[in-house]
């Protein structure tokens, strides 16, 4: 049975997206059977693509965001998933806050599949422009995450 996992952030438009992506791009060169999915904490984006930055970067990199759409974090996704990964602490409390007594999916940060990187949380890009040094940290999470899982 295939691992299912889902990447939450804020808007569901920069980080979580690009997890996926790169995420699932990495799972399947390595041959790793697994569902993965993104959401936000947040609706604001609902339906909507990536932002135009992480597309062009996944691009640039050999990942295609162009067919994600956001979407907002709903209950089912607690029973769905086996592991839900937050960007940062504030959407790991707001996703701990939300989850449904009983929910088997385990709830964590991102980046502790990073264990050499200093940082605990991926950086929002979206203000700051850093779209290349979050792709950094998501690509190395992934491959963290993916050794885990083999």
């Amino acid at each position: 049975m295939p691992s299912k996992i889902m990447f939450v952030c804020l808007g569901n438009i920069c980080r979580s997206p690009t997890a996926e992506g790169v995420f699932r791009g990495l799972a399947a060169q390595a041959g790793l059977d697994v569902i993965v999915d993104s959401s936000g904490t947040g609706g604001w984006h609902v339906g909507e693509q990536p932002d135009r930055r992480a597309m062009a970067e996944a691009a640039s990199r050999g990942y295609d965001l162009s067919e994600q759409r956001s979407r907002q974090v709903c209950q089912e996704d607690f029973n769905q998933f086996d592991l839900i990964l937050a960007m940062d602490k504030s959407n790991l409390n707001n996703l701990k806050s939300i989850a449904p007594c009983g929910s088997q999916a385990e709830l964590k940060l991102f980046l502790e599949y990073a264990p050499n990187q200093p940082l605990t949380e991926v950086p929002d890009p979206y203000y700051e422009d850093n779209f290349e040094g979050v792709f950094d940290l998501i690509e190395e999470a992934s491959r963290g995450l993916i050794k885990a899982l083999s």
